[in-house]
């Protein structure tokens, strides 16, 4: 597996670095975010490590320049800003996941195999397709349409989405969306599910009369069509 790292702490790349391949990942290091965009032109990677505060490109615009082309790779944020507004932003910038400095190598490494083992399972999914109303998911092609218009999910919204369309009208509570999801327990101030959630009202609801997506309250959300 190919990583591509975006961090400008040479002690933090190197060390990092070191952990990963002693754990069987290829790792490229770049210092900038200029340096990252070449690099992410000329190569493939399985998944992305961004930094946010590094010279020239921040990484926050580096990982909406990716989701540009690329919805799919993971892409792990790691930074020192554990602000709840910092880690909405890196959301809303389409990251599957953030990581607040100093972490453990290890759940860094635990996460990263968590979003892979995602990827790979939704890549050999069966055909099949899920039609709820005038909603449809194709879960072979990771494709969603509402009303026949086709909706541009993230890997993260796409997994939300199915959860939930696989299990129309069941409540599942945020912990049980943060474990079936991402598999790893969230710190219970942080509002990650909510944000999700809002990214897929915002795609899947808004512009449709019959919503989709509804909010149990103090249980938590289910999929079902209601006006």
């Amino acid at each position: 597996m190919k990583i591509l790292l975006l961090e400008d702490d040479l002690i933090l790349s190197a060390e990092l670095s070191k952990f990963l391949e002693n754990n069987n990942f290829e790792v490229k290091k770049v210092y900038d975010g200029d340096l990252f965009l070449r690099e992410l032109r000329q190569n493939q990677y399985d998944i992305y490590l961004l930094d946010i505060n590094v010279p020239k490109i921040n990484g926050l615009d580096v990982c909406e320049k990716i989701r540009e082309e690329d919805k799919n790779t993971p892409i792990i944020m790691i930074s020192a800003y554990g602000d709840l507004s910092d880690k909405k932003d890196a959301f809303n910038r389409l990251a599957d996941d953030y990581l607040v400095k100093p972490f453990q190598f290890e759940e860094l490494l635990m996460r990263m195999n968590s979003h892979l083992r995602r990827k790979s399972t939704s890549n050999t999914a069966t055909d099949e397709t899920i039609t709820i109303d005038d909603l449809n998911i194709n879960k072979t092609e990771q494709k969603v349409f509402r009303g026949g218009k086709e909706i541009s999910l993230t890997v993260k919204e796409f997994q939300l989405l199915l959860l939930l369309a696989e299990n129309p009208g069941r409540t599942f509570s945020k912990q049980q969306i943060s474990e079936l999801v991402w598999q790893h327990n969230f710190n219970t101030n942080t509002n990650t599910v909510e944000v999700y959630i809002n990214f897929l009202r915002k795609k899947i609801d808004k512009d449709f009369d019959v919503k989709m997506i509804h909010t149990r309250s103090g249980f938590g959300y289910f999929l079902k069509p209601q006006k």
